[in-house]
């Protein structure tokens, strides 16, 4: 069990839209994970999609250089939806 791969585990909830990170598992193989998953985070039945990622895989940006890293975004003001006015007789948008 110590060679098994660490496996995260993202599940869906029956009133949510997105999948969220519930924790990690080794397991030997995808299916296996799966499996594993389903018995481990979703015993009331909570859960209704599953993805198993191997947390080798996992590409993140470094928390110490968040300054950095995320900095560039800001000179693009027009991303932001204050950046535009909204012209007069305009109700819903």
């Amino acid at each position: 069990m110590r060679d098994w791969p660490l496996w995260e585990v993202f599940v869906r909830s029956r009133r949510g839209l997105s999948h969220v990170h519930v924790g990690s598992l080794h397991a030997p193989d995808a299916e296996m994970a799966l499996r594993n998953a389903r018995d481990l985070y979703t015993r009331r039945q909570e859960g209704v999609s599953l993805w198993v990622v191997p947390s080798a895989e996992i590409v993140a940006s470094d928390p110490g250089e968040r300054d950095a890293f995320f900095e560039p975004a800001g000179d693009k003001v027009y991303r932001h939806p204050t950046f535009y006015d909204v012209p007069e007789g305009v109700e819903h948008l």
